[in-house]
């Protein structure tokens, strides 16, 4: 399914009617999802355009290599602003402006020099939103963007959304949408947009190339995964003509690693278990294993594929994470016989695609009896799409056989769940004690002589 050109000019529209735009990946930020934005960023840049590109969490150092990361920030703009307007008539000139705090009031002291200021000449308004729009790329869900959807939901509920995307779990939230499930990966999303939007094409250099070749490459795991299409194949030699750097791709993404995310690696590996009969292999990472090895739980990435090339004749691979803000993280992997998207979603409500999906589990009380459970309840979910889908063919059960894998039961029983308007700022923080002076007027001074 390719993206349709309604989607696309009116995302096109989107782009060229509104000046301040914020462009977020989600939390827990992938390569993809990362080089998505950082390519949003180039690109509406070259066309003039104020972006701001906020990263929801940590800023990943392995990704310090990505054209245009220093950009990134992680806060954003308040949305709230009041505007105090001093309507000046003819003659009237203002020598000061002080302010003062008392009884949770904040007094706005103007002063003027020449003529005088009546009531009536005082205005009070809103000042002008920050963003114009919001890029959302790469992001199933809203709520995938952690603190930043959630201390800011007035901003994502008032500002329009153009969401971009290649998850099929992802809803269509917002107001204008690019979602291509068939995609590889968000920057082959982008790809396609960027390259039938005249004009646009001809912008795209060997920085935004890189950006969009390195998410396909991550996503794709070098082309290895079953994602990969004709498609991805051709947009891959297509962005090479364009100068990406494919080689830098490839050293920082799989041949520089720090000590620390070797051990993790290595502590993951060592604690794989299988169940044979039901055809899952897992693994799990938790919050002692990561400082006990100085490592961040971003250090992870990559440890699945290493599963499933260690042990491929399996119908589903997990890796369960443990988070350092709280909560888990499961990836998921699958063969052709399992929807992880489905199965993600019909178990724990997470999504994905059908063959890469993850979900998580926001609280618990012990992290390895949660895996446990996490794993009893994948096991009966992938009976239940098994039962399905012998059901819709006609065909009886046939027994699942992994002749080289060695079963290793889990050590617990079913455990039950767990319950741009620019301006000066004259005033960093009203009512901090400083060293500004005060005058028999009463007030602070913030300006002292506007005239100077």
């Amino acid at each position: 399914m390719s993206l349709s050109q309604p989607d696309i000019s009116a995302a096109l529209r989107a782009i060229q009617d509104n000046q301040r735009i914020l462009v977020i990946p989600h939390a827990n930020v992938d390569p993809d999802g990362l080089s998505s934005a950082l390519a949003c960023y180039l690109m509406f840049q070259s066309l003039g355009k104020d972006v701001t590109v906020v990263c929801p969490d940590t800023l990943p150092d392995f990704l310090r290599f990505l054209p245009s990361f220093e950009k990134l920030t992680q806060n954003v703009a308040e949305g709230q602003q009041f505007v105090i307007t001093v309507n000046l008539q003819e003659g009237v000139e203002v020598d000061k402006l002080r302010y003062a705090v008392e009884d949770r009031k904040v007094n706005i002291i103007v002063v003027p020099k020449k003529g005088s200021i009546q009531p009536r000449d005082i205005v009070l308004g809103e000042g002008d939103k920050p963003y114009d729009l919001i890029v959302c790329v790469d992001t199933a869900d809203l709520h995938l963007f952690g603190s930043i959807y959630s201390e800011h939901v007035d901003l994502f509920s008032s500002v329009p959304i153009l969401n971009i995307d290649h998850h099929i779990s992802n809803p269509g939230y917002g107001q204008l949408h690019l979602i291509d499930p068939t995609a590889a990966s968000a920057t082959e999303v982008l790809y396609s947009w960027f390259t039938q939007v005249p004009g646009w094409k001809d912008r795209i250099t060997p920085d935004i190339a890189t950006l969009l070749l390195t998410g396909l490459i991550t996503d794709t795991r070098s082309f290895q995964n079953p994602n990969t299409t004709p498609r991805s194949l051709e947009i891959a030699a297509e962005l090479l003509d364009y100068g990406a750097r494919q080689q830098e791709i490839i050293q920082h993404i799989y041949k520089t690693k720090p000590l620390s995310t070797l051990k993790i690696w290595g502590r993951a590996l060592n604690r794989i278990q299988i169940d044979a009969k039901d055809g899952i292999v897992w693994s799990s990472v938790s919050k002692e294993d990561l400082a006990e090895m100085g490592a961040t739980s971003k250090e992870t990435h990559g440890i699945l594929d290493e599963l499933i090339s260690t042990i491929p004749d399996a119908d589903v691979h997990v890796l369960f994470t443990e988070l350092e803000e709280g909560g888990l993280k499961a990836s998921m992997r699958s063969s052709n016989a399992i929807d992880v998207s489905a199965l993600a979603g019909q178990t724990f409500g997470g999504g994905g695609h059908p063959r890469a999906s993850g979900f998580r589990v926001a609280q618990f009380h012990n992290f390895d009896l949660q895996v446990l459970e996490c794993v009893q309840t994948l096991k009966k979910g992938m009976a239940t799409q098994r039962a399905e889908t012998q059901a819709k063919n006609g065909q009886q059960q046939i027994p699942i056989q992994n002749a080289g894998l060695h079963s290793v039961s889990p050590k617990s029983q079913d455990l039950p769940k767990e319950p741009a308007r620019t301006g000066i700022d004259i005033v960093e923080k009203v009512g901090e004690n400083d060293d500004t002076k005060h005058d028999e007027s009463g007030g602070t001074d913030i300006v002292k002589d506007l005239t100077r």
